[in-house]
């Protein structure tokens, strides 16, 4: 017997969300039934994980690594910093963002960094934007691929953008459409998707709203957030099993924070529902500087750590990432968050 929790309308087919109540399975086939697919299908051993075989990074150190730094970085270090992670492996790297300068005084130099970027084959460089003249200042500077989302919680969007979230979905609408049509690839997606420390808990079925909005708007990729470090595995769990489906061949993305320490857990959440790519910050540097706490992205060290020794493949250098991140402690002066750089494993 089953309780379901949500449904939601796919067109030609329904979504159904919720648990198993009772269950009774011949103990010649211990796999339970699944139905998937229009046929009943045996699902896999409950007690052998399917982890994929390989997950992409994608570096945000650059860009949500740095923009709560005090100390001001050169754009001359910024490329170096790049530059290094590219050499480690890196092909998905977010290397700024477009948003008004006296907000985010680290990120004032965007243009001057995109100006500097060396272009490598098979790299691939985009850019936070916020509105649209943030849009329009990440196609004049060059970039081809860009970055964008709105929180899932109302008192965080009227903190920051003095609207609502409909308002706010409504701007990545004209967003997206102006994106298109300078040819630009479009990753979107929702923002404290697993809490915020203004409005607390958010519901899992506002998230799913969000994202089928974004999806109907005709998006590359669906990101989802936790910026507050709020999530919890079983979080994790519940909205990537939701939203996978939704997703159907558009990818899903996971940004995940370790505010709470939390990060690695969520990870391996996440990778047991299949998910394939992940946002990270070499030594755990980030944090968003609009929402109080939010510190620490899951470190790019210490996530491919677990997953090279689970046997999932990166492609990246640990021992390149680790040398950056002692640069970088060098250059701050003070401990990174991260843990596997400070080791010298790779």
């Amino acid at each position: 017997d089953c309780r379901v929790t949500a449904h939601y309308d796919g067109g030609d087919h329904t979504i159904f969300v919720g648990e198993v109540v009772e269950a009774r399975i011949n103990k010649a086939q211990e796999r339970p039934l699944l139905y998937y697919n229009r046929s009943w299908q045996r699902s896999e051993p409950l007690n052998q994980l399917r982890l994929p075989q390989n997950v992409t990074m994608v570096e945000v150190g650059p860009r949500d690594g740095l923009q709560t730094l005090k100390k001001y970085v050169p754009v001359e270090q910024k490329i170096h910093i790049i530059n290094q992670l590219v050499a480690a492996g890196l092909k998905r790297i977010q290397v700024t963002s477009f948003v008004h300068p006296k907000l985010v005084p680290q990120m004032a130099d965007a243009e001057e960094v995109c100006a500097s970027l060396t272009a490598v084959e098979g790299v691939q460089y985009n850019g936070l934007v916020l509105n649209m003249r943030g849009l329009e200042r990440a196609h004049k500077a060059g970039l081809k691929h860009v970055d964008m989302g709105v929180p899932a919680s109302e008192a965080l969007s009227q903190r920051n953008a003095n609207s609502s979230i409909a308002e706010g979905m409504a701007r990545m609408a004209d967003m997206v459409k102006q994106a298109r049509d300078w040819g630009m690839s479009v990753r979107a997606g929702v923002q404290t998707a697993f809490g915020c420390v203004y409005e607390g808990a958010i519901p899992l079925e506002r998230v799913v709203e969000l994202s089928r909005q974004f999806l109907a708007m005709g998006i590359d990729e669906l990101s989802i957030a936790d910026s507050s470090g709020m999530g919890n595995p079983q979080q994790v769990r519940q909205m990537m099993q939701t939203l996978r489906p939704l997703a159907g061949d558009i990818p899903v993305v996971l940004h995940l924070h370790d505010t709470r320490g939390m990060g690695v857990a969520n990870t391996l959440a996440a990778l047991e529902c299949g998910i394939q790519q992940f946002d990270s910050s070499f030594g755990g540097l980030g944090g968003c500087p609009f929402i109080e706490g939010a510190k620490g992205n899951i470190a790019t060290e210490d996530t491919i750590f677990m997953m090279h020794e689970m046997g999932i493949q990166t492609g990246l250098d640990s021992g390149r990432l680790s040398q950056l991140s002692r640069e970088m402690e060098d250059f701050l002066g003070q401990e990174l968050p991260g843990k596997i750089y400070q080791l010298g494993l790779s």
